[in-house]
């Protein structure tokens, strides 16, 4: 197969971080008086950008509040919150395999940077990713995609794996293949419809798409 940079989203993709996500954005909502919000609630927001999440509940806010429920958000998420995720079963051995099978690894996250390479480094994973491309608020993953491809990482071997339509179409906007998974957050329909160039059911069918040749 054509591919040699395999670019990974993080939540809904290697762990699971609805727990501190849901308790993070609620008390983040406390803290500025806002009604707090039924956890499962949150659960189809989880993906893109932090400010769509408080967007979608509260609807359009002043800079200066989105900040604050930015800010507060992150004093729970750094000290607490990266804790809570769940790495989904299988992601443990099979990033080793990929590395091992000579894969360059690399992340590309909506989450800030720091985050994202807490959570990778508290699951043992951290030494097999090369790179780890966080996301800001009002930052778009297209955009955080087409940085990496500009500091070097061919997009003509490189592909973005994630959960969520946004992976995809960060994808396609920079002529960067994609493949959608199906254990995340993003349902099988709008990742179907994102047109991804393949989906993949279960962490260990990666092996099967990357080391065995054979797509889904």
């Amino acid at each position: 197969m054509r591919y040699q940079t395999l670019i990974f989203d993080l939540d809904g993709t290697l762990s699971d971080p609805f727990v501190g996500i849901a308790r993070s954005v609620n008390h983040a909502f406390a803290a500025l008086g806002f009604p707090t919000v039924a956890p499962e609630r949150v659960r189809p927001m989880i993906g893109p950008p932090l400010d769509r999440i408080f967007e979608h509940f509260l609807g359009p806010q002043p800079a200066s509040v989105m900040q604050e429920l930015v800010d507060r958000y992150r004093e729970r998420y750094a000290t607490e919150g990266y804790a809570e995720n769940a790495i989904y079963a299988d992601i443990p051995q099979v990033i080793p395999a990929l590395a091992a099978a000579g894969y360059t690894l690399g992340i590309c996250t909506s989450k800030r940077a720091d985050y994202a390479s807490k959570i990778v480094a508290m699951f043992g994973l951290a030494g097999y990713f090369s790179f780890v491309s966080g996301g800001e608020i009002g930052v778009e993953k297209a955009r955080q995609l087409r940085q990496l491809v500009a500091d070097g990482v061919d997009a003509a071997t490189a592909i973005m794996i994630g959960d969520r339509d946004i992976d995809i179409l960060a994808g396609r906007a920079n002529a960067v293949a994609s493949a959608g998974v199906l254990w995340g957050f993003g349902p099988r329909a709008e990742l179907a419809g994102a047109a991804p160039d393949h989906l993949v059911e279960s962490p260990r069918d990666l092996l099967t798409l990357f080391c065995r040749g054979t797509s889904s």
